[in-house]
């Protein structure tokens, strides 16, 4: 079953989170929203992975809460 990563303001940056997703082996896909695509300014995207993937995905494209110290 695939869920909702996030969902982003254009399909370029769509393609550049499932770029990187891909990357790190995480399979991914976007599509319009499936509520009216009006009701988000017609251009957003649905970022979507595997359920069980979530969880990984979440952490490749969330800001660490600290910076790292080098």
């Amino acid at each position: 079953m695939t869920v909702r990563l996030t969902m982003v303001p254009s399909e370029g940056e769509a393609e550049t989170i499932c770029g990187l997703l891909r990357t790190n082996g995480i399979p991914c896909a976007y599509r319009a929203p499936e509520l009216s695509a009006e009701a988000f300014g017609g251009m957003w995207r649905e970022i979507l992975v595997a359920e069980e993937d979530l969880e990984s995905a979440r952490e490749l494209i969330e800001p660490e809460d600290e910076p790292r110290q080098l």
